[in-house]
């Protein structure tokens, strides 16, 4: 099933970042400084106006990327995201509708959850990996707590993921990490080398998969 490829791909790489920019232009030249560092899992948020034309335009440009859609709220939006080839869907939090929609195309869906009633709920509703967000909120104990009663479930944790511990979310479980400002930074000043050379130390440093 599609599903499983894509996510398999996904883990096997250990790490998405999230493409956000003030224009599609920008939103562009991020994403474009994250592949030169080796990222190939790229959540274009849809706080980006058009984002369903970076998605595009990423796809077309890179065959071996991971192009999805961040910041989902609602059915609408994801299909229009599956409409521009999203290959995953990712929300800051769980929306029964969207679950559903996702199943129904066979499109991942990854929900933004803070507690395990709802990532019981998000995994009732077909989600194989749910979101832990804001991850900043907890320590990366949080995860091989969970795992106790709940050893099937898998967990991404976005936000205030760095350098520093992002090994340590891994060890403790996690099946890969969500990252965003801590890369993509040195966008919002126009240096994008900057967003290259961080891309290429959280590669090395997750040990993923980087083509």
């Amino acid at each position: 099933m599609q599903v499983f490829h894509v996510l398999n791909d996904m883990i096997d790489h250990k790490l998405a970042v999230v493409i956000r920019g003030n224009s599609t232009e920008q939103a562009l030249k991020t994403a474009d400084a994250c592949y030169l560092g080796g990222i190939r899992v790229l959540e274009v948020t849809f706080t980006v106006n058009g984002a369903d034309e970076v998605m595009k335009t990423l796809i077309e440009q890179y065959d071996d990327a991971i192009v999805g859609a961040g910041t989902v709220l609602d059915a609408e939006t994801a299909r229009i995201a599956i409409v521009a080839g999203a290959r995953f869907i990712v929300s800051p939090a769980f929306d029964r509708e969207t679950a559903l929609l996702c199943n129904r195309y066979q499109i991942p869906y990854l929900p933004g959850c803070m507690t395990i009633t709802e990532m019981v709920t998000a995994l009732e509703y077909g989600a194989q990996v749910v979101k832990l967000f804001p991850g900043q909120s907890y320590a990366p104990s949080f995860i091989s707590n969970v795992k106790g009663p709940l050893p099937h479930l898998n967990i991404m944790p976005t936000g205030g993921i760095t350098l520093d511990n992002v090994s340590e979310w891994l060890q403790a479980g996690a099946v890969m990490t969500g990252v965003g400002g801590e890369i993509t930074k040195g966008a919002k000043t126009g240096d994008y080398a900057a967003v290259t050379e961080e891309a290429e130390r959280f590669v090395s440093a997750v040990g993923g998969r980087s083509s």
